[in-house]
């Protein structure tokens, strides 16, 4: 029998009524003849609740006993979703992270998967059970303590679990169609992609797409794991995530792996820029800048250094960052301070971050000014631009984001720019761009 592992996100859980849906599901698979793995995740918003109380008891709470609180919520919804599906006559048993085999490092709160030996999954599906495996959570390499992988970790989880079982296929079920060339609920003309590959999705991830989390698409991508992301309820098609499309899944001009077009965009608030001032000229002191942020596992975007304005021979060091991560990012900066000899630290006020996902995008140059003129007519101001093979990255002011994010969506991916000067073929200077998308 093929194998899927199947992932179900919390707010297909959130009641009796929606766990019974998904246990009809899940049974439907495995009356069709498939062997299944289920990973949850803790039903509706009980891990924000959790997190309240637990800030209620302690100002800070952190480290192991926040692990071991927060890996609750996943528990309780596999129990729950295995007593579903006993009630329809399918066999099951609810396993914890440290269960099903999967090892992480010692980073509370944030843990990586370091080996998945899935022993006790294995024995369930021999012994005719379906495995319902906690999502977001591991066990320490000690083999002691729980630790949770972050936000999004149950898709990590699935992904993990996929490779180590050589299932078919991981399906991530949401509350949504699939993945979108932009956010629907911004973006009205949002289309809705039957395909891509793991490298723009990974883009779109750490761009501000909430579909999948980047450690899910970064682990398939590693493995040449093909992820389908449907509805929860089954209806729909989905997308797939996959190296090439399956057959059917194709673009309008073929395979979209194979030419240069846009994709889609994703979009993020509450960014930051942080900038390291008066930092010695010396290229240790400035890799002792970027060490400390690495060790502090702070996900910094747009790094850039230059000559200071004020002082001979110091550099000024600008990045962008989320603003909640702003405080961890000071905290590691300082301790370095007395290594790499800076002057002091800025911190900008909040903006927004666009991100533009394509591929061979260096390779059309109308792009970037038909970008700049689509956020120019709609009063944008951009702040910082990056262009690689794969992105263009633009900030804004964050109250005029979803603006950005509209008319950017609207001049690549609908094709409806106005850099038209002069007669020529679609996405050709001189001609209308006409973004390809992946449909």
């Amino acid at each position: 029998m093929s194998l899927v592992v199947q992932k179900y996100g919390g707010t297909s859980l959130g009641d009796a009524a929606l766990i019974g849906r998904v246990a009809d599901r899940v049974a439907a698979a495995r009356r069709a003849g498939r062997e299944v793995v289920a990973v949850v995740s803790a039903m509706g918003s009980t891990t924000d609740e959790l997190l309240s109380v637990a800030h209620e008891v302690s100002p800070k709470p952190r480290g192991r006993e926040l692990d071991a609180l927060l890996s609750t919520g996943e528990r309780a919804s596999a129990a729950l979703l295995a007593l579903g599906l006993q009630r329809r006559g399918v066999a099951a048993c609810s396993l914890t992270g440290a269960d099903a085999g999967i090892t992480t490092d010692d980073e509370h709160g944030r843990a990586r998967v370091l080996e998945v030996r899935p022993d006790r999954v294995r024995e369930q599906l021999a012994a005719g059970r379906v495995p319902v495996v906690a999502g977001f959570q591991g066990v320490s390499r000690t083999g002691r303590d729980v630790t949770t992988l972050g936000r999004g970790g149950s898709d990590t989880t699935a992904a993990a679990l996929a490779v180590a079982l050589d299932a078919e296929v991981c399906e991530i079920g949401t509350d949504v169609d699939g993945v979108y060339s932009a956010d629907p609920r911004c973006v009205p003309d949002a289309r809705m992609l039957r395909y891509l590959p793991y490298e723009p999705m990974l883009e779109l991830a750490r761009g501000g797409a909430r579909v999948l989390v980047p450690r899910c698409v970064e682990y398939a991508g590693a493995h040449g794991l093909p992820v389908r992301v449907r509805p929860a309820d089954g209806g729909g098609d989905g997308t797939w995530i996959a190296a090439r499309p399956p057959r059917g899944k194709r673009g309008q001009r073929g395979d979209p792996a194979e030419r240069a077009g846009v994709w889609g965009l994703a979009h993020l608030d509450r960014q930051v820029q942080l900038t390291v001032a008066g930092l010695r000229e010396d290229p240790d002191a400035l890799a002792t800048v970027f060490r400390a942020l690495a060790d502090a596992d702070v996900g910094l975007d747009l790094p850039t250094w230059a000559a200071s304005p004020d002082r001979d021979r110091r550099l000024e060091v600008s990045f962008l960052l989320p603003e909640a991560e702003c405080e961890r990012a000071g905290a590691a900066l300082a301790e370095a301070r007395s290594f790499c000899g800076f002057d002091a630290l800025r911190r900008s006020e909040p903006m927004g971050k666009l991100t533009i996902v394509g591929t061979g995008l260096r390779s059309r140059p109308i792009l970037l000014p038909a970008l700049l003129q689509a956020l120019s007519a709609a009063g944008v101001v951009v702040a910082r631009t990056e262009l690689t093979e794969s992105r263009i990255a633009v900030t804004c002011p964050e109250e005029r984001l979803l603006e950005a994010a509209i008319a950017a969506h609207e001049a690549l991916v609908l094709g409806r720019s106005p850099f038209t000067s002069a007669p020529g073929a679609p996405g050709e200077p001189g001609g209308p761009v006409r973004a390809e998308v992946g449909r």
